[in-house]
């Protein structure tokens, strides 16, 4: 028989992250992480970051790191909100501003971490289902809502929308929170920032992870309206006020102060993206026009599930979905130019077996 105390745990199934590893020989391209190491001047606060100050906590409000920030997005510092990877934020911004007895809106593919977070707190919602080209229907989101947040661009479809699609979710949403979530704008996308000084509802978030090479690190932050930053900055301090570290608000700092650097490595990954992306349909593949660090790519005449098990044989990890919709499609993050050519080799060996 199962003892009572069971009853009161609690059930919810959770977020899957890509498959890692330890095997330093496989190529890893199922996780959208950046190929290249963060900016140099990040790693030297690493390596003459001084232990000792380990003794002490965080500067609680992770002031120095925020101030960087702002300056960069010429915003002010009462604006920025930092967390530990966009993750987290976005996790306290569902906290702190979904409140309604009305379910929030998303698409029906995208991150599937929202659902998950809407489980853990008790937040109802309802799904909008992107078109046939797995584009985002502005229109779909003019019905009375508790909130909304989109990706932009989106995951897994790696679709980018420009400032004119927010502008209509703002005007249909003048009474809801609207949560822009840009993981991926600095690969090609359209920031929402600017906006945030014009509507007071709209919250924008980011993350180190991705274009700034970080993702171990765990950094992510939002920008907003003061009145936003001030609930969110609340329902931090109610359960942990030192979420960022000490060593991760230096190395954040000097990352986002390293501009030209984090300029070049996107550009990087960028071409290396659209070199692959033309190749691959040159193999017959169709692959979705990306403004992020991967690609969503399938072959009607394949089985994508079939391919995503063969590569990874070959060590090669890619993502694969058994998702309605898109389960013969896969989702391929881009790597250096090298392990690319490893990708295409394999590709056109499982073609030609």
């Amino acid at each position: 028989m199962e003892e009572l105390w069971t009853e009161n745990l609690r059930k919810i199934t959770p977020y899957v992250p890509g498959e890692q590893s330890n095997d330093k020989n496989i190529v890893k391209l199922n996780a959208n992480e950046n190929p290249y190491p963060p900016s140099p001047k990040a790693v030297e606060v690493m390596k003459s970051f001084d232990c000792n100050n380990l003794r002490f906590y965080p500067n609680a409000n992770a002031s120095r790191l925020k101030e960087a920030i702002a300056e960069y997005y010429n915003v002010g510092v009462e604006n920025v909100f930092v967390g530990n990877g966009s993750d987290d934020v976005i996790a306290i911004a569902f906290q702190a501003l979904f409140n309604s007895d009305k379910p929030i809106a998303y698409p029906d593919l995208t991150y599937s971490f929202y659902p998950v977070w809407c489980s853990l707190f008790g937040i109802p919602y309802k799904n909008y289902p992107v078109d046939d080209d797995f584009r985002i229907n502005p229109e779909d989101y003019r019905e009375e809502n508790g909130g909304v947040v989109i990706p932009n661009p989106n995951a897994p479809t790696s679709i980018g929308e420009g400032l004119d699609f927010v502008e209509k979710l703002m005007e249909y949403n003048q009474d809801s929170i609207v949560i822009i979530d840009e993981a991926y704008v600095d690969f090609g996308g359209v920031s929402s920032v600017p906006l945030t000084k014009k509507y007071e509802n709209l919250l924008v978030t980011a993350t180190f992870s991705k274009s700034r090479s970080l993702a171990g690190l765990r950094l992510g932050f939002a920008i907003g309206s003061e009145r936003l930053i001030s609930v969110m900055e609340a329902v931090k301090n109610s359960y942990n006020s030192y979420t960022v570290d000490t060593l991760a608000i230096e190395m954040g700092r000097a990352s986002i102060l390293d501009d030209e650097y984090f300029k070049a490595t996107c550009q990087k990954v960028i071409a290396t993206r659209d070199r692959v992306t033309a190749q691959m349909r040159s193999l017959g593949f169709k692959v979705l026009d990306s403004s992020t660090n991967f690609i969503f790519a399938t072959k009607d005449d394949l089985s994508m599930k079939d391919m995503f098990e063969y590569l990874k044989e070959k060590k090669v990890f890619i993502r694969y979905f058994s998702l309605d919709r898109i389960d013969n499609y896969v989702r391929i993050s881009i790597g250096t130019d090298e392990e690319m050519d490893i990708f295409l080799k394999e590709v056109r060996g499982y073609l030609e077996k």
